[in-house]
């Protein structure tokens, strides 16, 4: 089928380029131009890539209904995306957010684009910079017809299995959200973990120990697989990586929403705190290993070790 994608980072190029490669017809769209190209020509079906630039020629390149999925940071930059698109796209067209959006806004945007006749989906997207090669779990929020029509694509962008309809616009980002609480908790069990390991009295390996736990243990996960990755680039003390961890808002609205709904949720709730401490004491070996986990699975730049503010 054909899509637009309309947000070219990490994520959009990812699911972009798996698009293509499964012979879906991709019309791109990036702020920048040459990403657009630059996308088109790295796509393995290159021909399967095509470069709408203005944005206006999105209406031009995709036959109707069209179905646009964005990929861009939450907040104002989605909704400013979304701005644009409703006065190029007309009744009958659909609006994707593949973001990770706050679920709230998604209902309310959901329910201002069904006003001029423009469907809407919401797309919950975990798989981060891997998503190219092992598939994008996806979850999905929106009319079950809308969803239905695009299932096509969403099961060749997910993996086996990795994908599903939730429910109403909101649902398929109230998922997600609180995927990735669950996220920061299992994040911070290792962090920790690894800190009791490497602050011992032994000289263990923590690489090895990582992929050790990935066969056969009950603990085993492919966070833990990353940690392995990470470990063996950074070395065992990941001395070059300041633990300076910093999160998106999915775990804060987690927490909002048990809070909401009198869920007591200790675990995450902690979880998320310590990410706030470490932005104060940037110094422990936990937060050192969740800042290097969060740049192995999301491509999140670390703040290096080395007095400065220097990124990578």
């Amino acid at each position: 089928m054909q899509v637009g994608i309309c947000g070219l980072g990490r994520m959009g190029a990812g699911m972009a380029r798996r698009l293509a490669r499964s012979g879906h017809q991709v019309v791109a769209w990036n702020r920048t131009e040459q990403v657009s190209l630059d996308v088109a020509a790295e796509a393995e079906n290159a021909g399967n890539v095509s470069v709408a630039e203005p944005m206006e020629r999105l209406r031009d390149l995709l036959a109707t209904p069209r179905h646009v999925l964005i990929s861009v940071p939450s907040g104002e930059p989605t909704q400013q995306m979304i701005d644009q698109l409703a006065t190029v796209l007309e009744p009958g067209d659909v609006i994707i957010d593949a973001g990770n959006s706050n679920f709230h806004d998604s209902q309310r945007r959901a329910a201002a684009l069904a006003e001029r006749g423009i469907g809407w989906l919401d797309f919950g997207v975990s798989g981060g910079v891997w998503g190219l090669e092992v598939g994008f779990c996806t979850m999905i929020g929106g009319e079950r017809g809308t969803f239905e029509a695009v299932e096509p694509m969403v099961r060749d962008m997910a993996p086996d299995g990795g994908y599903l309809y939730c429910g109403p616009a909101g649902a398929g980002h109230y998922v997600k959200m609180v995927h990735n609480g669950i996220e920061y908790g299992v994040m911070q069990a290792y962090g920790e973990g690894f800190d009791i390991l490497h602050a011992s009295d032994f000289d263990l390996d923590l690489g090895a120990i990582a992929r050790m736990w990935q066969n056969g243990s009950v603990i085993r996960s492919w966070l833990l697989d990353l940690a392995g990755n990470a470990f063996e680039k950074e070395g065992n003390d990941l001395e070059d990586i300041k633990g300076f961890v910093a999160d998106s808002g999915e775990g804060r609205w987690t927490v909002f929403d048990a809070i909401d709904h009198d869920v007591p949720a200790p675990v995450i709730t902690l979880s998320l705190i310590q990410r706030f401490r470490s932005r104060r004491e940037p110094d422990s070996f936990t937060d050192r290993v969740l800042a290097a986990l969060r740049n192995e699975f999301g491509g999140h730049a670390v703040v290096e070790r080395d007095g400065g503010d220097g990124k990578r």
